[in-house]
């Protein structure tokens, strides 16, 4: 912020002293005629000291000397009225008083009272507004390096952009207009910012007019939009940024500061969903909440979006302490005045889960605590039964025994006809669920949902690494499909089918379309600024143990139906689950875990698992380095 343009409200003050003594001299000349001003020029200094003894005090207790009002907006304009009348109908008050008391000339024009109000309010407002334009036209006297900037979008977060660069932002970009598809707003200005065109013709926009940068000011704008200007600069070879996308602002405000660089989680960012706030607040808000694995990504998004509603406690549980710690810090900085205790636990453990339980009395169980990596699980099978399928078991027990009302388990695509060891283990951990829900009646329910952006080991962060090392970027197979969703609009998810959950049922996001990992790798590569196949090479390795060209959505006859939610399916058929033969198996199964018995557990898998094809043991040298 510039010296010059940042008035110090003690000079703010020594105006107002003077600009109230004007006021009143003023209301006195235009009441009265020149002859009449002499008699009554007693009475107009007597108000002048009544007034400022009144006036500024009232002032300073409406806040207008703790202001930077280079930033005045209407807000201030409000407040400014109700400070001068409050001042006025005080000073009036006392005026009257003095007159009726005969300490005053009689004869006093009274409606020089009124007119001292609106002189008072032209004065006192136009000397705050008039800082602020002086403020406006030093910023825009800026150095003639600021880059020429191109707003995509001219809603509320376009405005909200336009007036921050119009300041004296340190992003040094000076807006030039606005392109936006309502038609309504085409040829029309904001702040004085035209909206010059519709977003499709934004490659025409950049070949005719000169545009040092792009931002794209729609939060809620689907990766179409994003992709279609992002093509567009990448070919003009002009940089953009983006604000976050909705589900990254829950919780918080937007503010251009968070301009960022476009990412792939824009290009693949979907139509924004609503969700039900009293259905999600019903379940939350002033609950004892436990998430599992809150120091993983997942579960750290639950914690973040739990938290929002206001629980009575949050308890974070977690193996690893750093993990946890980390949760720990971002949740205590964002939402200070929330209970929140941290819980260093490993699911398999089952009497600490028993004891944690009845010490914290949890009302709401998010359970996100899982191996899941595939080649891992592959080459560490027994890992996978124990905190998968054992740890599931040892949560849903504690919850049976101490009431839990609501239990929700986080799933996966890749537990529906699993050809993995980590899908077939979250199978079992969702009957466990299942069984648990009828068992105990409770409202415990299962949500899956595919491969989330952003989450650890991800297919981003690989990418983005082999692309930094010049390549090659490995993927798999050129016609490996998956489906995506970034972590805060699966969670967003999440909570409104956990809301929704009555018992046994099983959820599955809507998760759109499945996206080619070889259109995400060149995707990233073009982000990045290269091309594909000529600045980076793309080689393929082979498809690994326990993987699938696409996953599946719903074993083979499950018929889904859809919910009060459009982004949300759920089994039309509550599935049935054999409760004693689900204990046997799973009986089995930690035992043959702890004695290393890989290839009794793949066959118990198989044989329990009717839908399943678990792949044995992988060859030892499992590639990392390729994803899916």
């Amino acid at each position: 912020m510039s010296s010059r343009t940042h008035v110090r409200n003690r000079f703010v003050l020594l105006g107002d002293l003077a600009l109230i003594i004007v006021s009143v001299l003023g209301s006195f000349a235009l009441r009265l005629n020149v002859t009449q001003l002499p008699y009554y020029f007693p009475a107009a200094v007597f108000m002048c000291v009544v007034a400022l003894i009144i006036k500024v005090p009232v002032y300073f207790s409406f806040g207008l000397y703790r202001r930077l009002w280079m930033y005045a907006s209407t807000n201030e304009l409000r407040l400014i009225t109700f400070a001068v009348t409050t001042a006025s109908v005080l000073t009036s008050g006392v005026m009257i008083l003095f007159i009726s008391l005969g300490w005053i000339q009689p004869g006093m024009p009274r409606s020089a009272l009124g007119i001292d109000w609106l002189i008072s309010l032209i004065l006192i407002g136009g000397s705050r507004f008039a800082l602020r334009i002086l403020a406006e036209q030093s910023s825009a006297r800026r150095d003639g390096k600021a880059k020429r900037t191109l707003i995509i979008g001219a809603g509320d977060a376009g405005a909200l952009v336009v007036r921050e660069l119009q300041k004296s932002s340190p992003l040094n970009l000076v807006p030039i207009g606005f392109l936006d598809d309502d038609p309504a707003k085409q040829n029309h200005q904001i702040y004085g910012v035209s909206v010059i065109g519709k977003v499709d013709k934004i490659a025409t926009v950049l070949e005719n007019q000169q545009v040092d940068e792009v931002v794209i000011a729609i939060p809620s704008a689907p990766g179409k939009i994003i992709r279609l200007v992002n093509d567009a600069c990448r070919q003009k070879g002009i940089p953009s940024r983006t604000m976050p996308g909705i589900y990254e602002l829950l919780g918080g405000k937007v503010s251009v500061n968070r301009l960022r660089e476009v990412d792939i989680t824009d290009l693949l960012r979907r139509e924004p969903v609503k969700i039900d706030d009293h259905l999600v607040g019903a379940i939350i808000k002033d609950k004892r909440v436990l998430v599992t694995g809150a120091g993983g990504s997942i579960g750290r998004e639950i914690c973040r979006q739990v938290a929002r509603w206001n629980p009575s406690e949050l308890v974070l549980l977690g193996h690893g302490e750093n993990s946890i710690f980390e949760s720990l810090l971002e949740l205590t900085e964002n939402f200070p005045s929330l209970l929140i205790h941290p819980v260093i636990a490993d699911v398999r453990d089952a009497d600490r889960i028993q004891e944690m339980f009845k010490l914290h009395q949890p009302q709401v169980v998010f359970h996100a605590a899982a191996h899941k990596h595939v080649p891992l699980m592959e080459a560490n099978v027994e890992e996978a039964i124990t905190n998968n399928v054992l740890g599931t078991r040892n949560i849903v027990n504690a919850a049976n025994n101490f009431e839990v009302a609501k239990l929700v388990l986080i799933s996966t695509d890749k537990a529906v006809r699993p050809v993995s060891v980590m899908g077939a283990t979250k199978r079992l951990a969702e009957m466990t669920v299942l069984d648990g829900a009828h068992r105990s009646g409770h409202a415990y329910s299962v949500v899956r949902f595919g491969n989330v952006l952003g989450s650890r080991g991800s297919v981003v962060p690989l990418f983005k690494n082999q692309i930094a090392r010049g390549g090659p970027v490995t993927v798999t197979h050129p016609e490996m499909y998956r489906y995506f969703m970034t972590i805060p609009e699966a969670v967003h998810l999440v909570l409104q089918a956990a809301a929704m959950g009555q018992g046994g049922e099983v959820f599955m996001l809507n998760m759109g379309e499945q996206v080619r990992i070889l259109d995400l790798a060149e995707d990233l590569i073009k982000l990045s600024g290269l091309e594909p196949h000529r600045d980076v090479e793309i080689t393929f390795t082979g498809i690994r143990p326990g993987e699938k060209l696409r996953e599946d959505l719903w074993e083979d006859g499950v018929q889904f139906e859809p919910t009060q939610h459009s982004e949300i399916y759920r089994a039309a058929e509550e599935e049935k689950v054999d409760g004693a033969e689900l204990a046997r198996v799973t009986e089995k199964l930690a035992r043959f875990a702890l004695h290393s018995e890989t290839e009794n557990v793949i066959n118990m898998l198989n044989e329990f698992l009717p839908s399943g094809a678990v792949r044995s043991t992988p060859p030892p040298d499992i590639d990392m380095t390729a994803v899916v």
